[in-house]
C-alpha cells in the first residue's frame, strides 16, 4: 500500500452558488479568509475599501481577508456567482514544500469558463459529503491554477496567433449553434485551418472541436434546466444534428445523460453567499 503525505497551502472553509431574485444586495461584511468569486451569469458590483469592482460574466474575483467588502447596489435580476472562503497557510507550510507557486491577478477573465464552472458544480457536490476530505482542497487548486493561467494568457495577448485564438473563440461562443467546423472557422478569419488548431490548442488547451463541444454542452445544460423542450429540439438548438451524438457528447463532457443531468440539477445548490 503507497501512504502519502500531502501538505497543501490552503484549507478550505466552504463555498456556494448564489442566484439572484432581483432583490438584495451583498452584505458589508470583513471577512476573516480569502473569498474567491467566479461570475456564471449577470455582472456583479462590489466595493473592496472603497473601490469599486465590477466582474463579468466569466470573470473571477479574489477578495482579500481583513478588508471590507460591500454590495453596489441591488443584485441584478440575472445574477448568478459561486463563491468560495478559503485560508492561506503559506506561512506554515516548510520551506521545500513551496517551490511552485501560482500568480492570480485580483481579477481575471477566465480561458475555459465552462471547465471553472463544473469545477464548482464538483465542489459543491463534494462539500455535501458527510465526511470532509481532502478533494476540496484539490478541487480549489485546480480553480486556482485555472484562473493564474488565465492571467498569464492575458498579459501575453499580443505574442503572434493569441488574438487569432481569441477571435475564434468569440466565433464559438456566439455561433455554437451554426454548423460550425475547424474548416469553416479558419475560412471566416482567413487562415489555414492547422495552424488555427495549433495556436487555439496552445491558448486554450482544447482542440477548436472540443471547444465546440464544449460550448454547445454548456448551452444545452441551461436549455435542459429552463423549459421542457425535447431533447431533439435541445440537440438542433446547440447544433447537433443527430440527438443520438448529442447525447454521447453530452455524457462525456458532464458525466451524466441530459434526462440525468436536469434531473440533478434542477435542484441546484442555492445558497445566498
Amino acid at each position: 500500500m503507497l501512504e502519502l503525505s500531502i501538505a497543501f497551502p490552503i484549507q478550505v472553509q466552504n463555498g456556494g452558488l448564489f442566484i439572484s431574485r432581483g432583490v438584495g444586495s451583498h452584505p458589508a461584511r470583513t471577512l476573516a479568509s480569502w473569498e474567491l468569486i467566479f461570475v456564471e451569469r449577470g455582472q456583479l458590483q462590489i466595493r473592496e475599501e472603497g473601490e469599486l469592482l465590477t466582474v463579468a460574466a466569466g470573470e473571477s474575483l479574489l477578495l482579500k481577508p481583513g478588508r471590507r467588502h460591500v454590495g453596489e447596489g441591488e443584485f441584478p435580476a440575472d445574477l448568478k456567482f459561486y463563491w468560495l472562503h478559503f485560508e492561506w497557510l503559506g506561512s506554515r507550510i516548510e520551506p521545500a514544500l513551496r517551490q511552485t507557486l501560482l500568480t492570480l491577478p485580483q481579477q481575471a477573465r477566465v480561458s475555459d469558463a465552462q471547465y471553472v464552472i463544473s469545477l464548482f458544480r464538483q465542489f459543491l457536490s463534494e462539500q455535501e459529503n458527510i465526511h470532509r476530505t481532502i478533494a476540496l482542497e484539490c478541487i480549489l487548486l485546480l480553480i486556482l491554477q485555472q484562473i493564474s493561467a488565465s492571467g498569464l494568457q492575458e498579459s501575453a495577448s499580443d505574442s503572434p496567433g493569441v488574438a487569432l485564438a481569441y477571435k475564434a473563440q468569440q466565433i464559438i461562443r456566439t455561433q455554437y449553434h451554426l454548423p460550425l467546423s475547424t474548416s469553416l472557422l479558419a475560412r471566416e478569419l482567413h487562415c489555414n485551418a492547422d495552424y488555427l488548431g495549433r495556436v487555439y490548442r496552445r491558448v486554450f488547451h482544447l482542440t477548436l472541436t472540443e471547444a465546440l463541444h464544449r460550448q454547445r454542452v454548456l448551452a444545452a445544460e441551461k436549455m435542459l434546466i429552463s423549459d421542457a423542450r425535447s431533447l431533439k429540439d435541445v440537440a438542433e438548438q446547440c447544433g447537433f444534428s443527430d440527438p443520438g451524438y448529442f447525447r454521447q457528447i453530452f455524457r462525456k463532457h458532464t458525466g451524466l445523460t441530459p434526462a440525468a443531468w436536469k434531473r440533478r440539477y434542477c435542484k441546484e445548490h442555492i445558497n445566498s453567499g
